[in-house]
């Protein structure tokens, strides 16, 4: 998949774990569980943004391109 997703690397970093994350943006953790996995077929700018603030992070923190 040319989009890789680098949310476990940021919470390491941030000392977090995926149920905190979960439980501060309003998902639940099969749900981002998911996302993580990177087999999300696709992402709400809503949630994106709620992981972005929850995280102190942009976007392009979590989401990287690669051919």
């Amino acid at each position: 998949m040319p989009i890789t997703i680098n949310l476990d690397i940021l919470l390491q970093e941030k000392g977090m774990t995926g149920k905190e994350l979960a439980e501060i943006v309003g998902i639940t953790e099969a749900n981002l569980s998911i996302f993580r996995s990177g087999k999300a077929k696709a992402v709400r700018f809503s949630t994106l943004e709620a992981i972005c603030v929850a995280m102190d992070c942009q976007p392009g923190d979590i989401l990287q391109f690669s051919e």
